[in-house]
């Protein structure tokens, strides 16, 4: 899942692919590398980012939805918090929302992706994109995280989502500190129980830097170590900005493991 974010302040490129050229020439780029699916955001969900306008996010991302889709042939993804915005970009040619705000109790973008039949990633997250770092805590968070997702999944199917139209992600660095992302990340395997794809999120973020010392540009060695070990873990979606190194370390685990050594 090739990252395309259409903001001013995204914490790696944030104001780089701002405008809707640079942004559908970017989507294209991913593509070639060989994103299987383009997760394409227009409100950044930093630790302490400010919310959007309904309006003004549909002015980032629909016209990069919209032609994104008419000239590929991979899945587009929605990264958004708002119903409407989903909608419109539903309509627009996206066949995904990802939902940080899966943690909603309102079940409107649930009743969408039941009516729409799009794909849905559920992502756990402790407080909003402003407040989550604020002091997060957990008696144990792989648990926590655990019976948030069979939570969810029991209520997004009585709002009449398919179960295979759900996928989940257990949110690393969303309400999380650097010790509770390790602890996650090392328990990934407890997650496969509920038989649906597992998306995770790892690239260069801030608990990467937290571990190594590395700058936000220099974090990728550090994300392709967690792109192997959640694929060994069987993480069937890995949300990354850097595409084609992640395919090729992705390969060479591939090549290894097949092997049975």
């Amino acid at each position: 899942m090739g990252i395309l974010n259409v903001t001013p302040d995204s914490f790696s490129d944030g104001g780089r692919f701002l405008d809707a050229a640079s942004a559908v020439q970017q989507g294209l780029l991913l593509v070639r590398e060989g994103a299987d699916i383009l997760d394409i955001g227009g409100e950044s969900t930093r630790p302490g980012a400010e919310p959007v306008t309904l309006e003004e996010e549909c002015r980032r991302v629909l016209p990069v939805v919209e032609e994104l889709s008419r000239r590929t042939q991979i899945a587009i993804s929605i990264d958004t918090q708002k119903p409407d915005v989903a909608r419109a970009a539903i309509q627009a040619g996206a066949v995904m929302i990802n939902d940080i705000a899966a943690n909603r109790e309102d079940e409107s973008m649930w009743r969408l992706a039941a009516e729409s039949g799009a794909g849905y990633v559920a992502m756990h997250m402790q407080g909003t994109p402003r407040t989550m770092q604020a002091s997060p805590q957990y008696g144990d968070v792989v648990a926590e995280v655990t019976e948030f997702f069979r939570n969810r999944l029991e209520r997004m199917q009585a709002c009449g989502v398919r179960l295979e139209q759900l996928a989940l992600d257990p949110g690393i660095g969303f309400g999380k500190t650097l010790d509770q992302n390790v602890r996650l990340l090392s328990g990934l395997k407890d997650f496969r129980g509920f038989a649906r794809p597992i998306v995770l999120g790892v690239s260069r973020k801030s608990f990467l830097g937290g571990l190594t010392g590395a700058g936000v540009g220099d974090r990728m060695p550090a994300g392709l170590a967690c792109s192997v070990w959640a694929a060994f873990c069987g993480v069937s979606v890995l949300r990354t900005h850097d595409v084609a190194p992640t395919i090729q370390a992705l390969r060479v685990f591939q090549a290894i493991s097949e092997r049975k050594l």
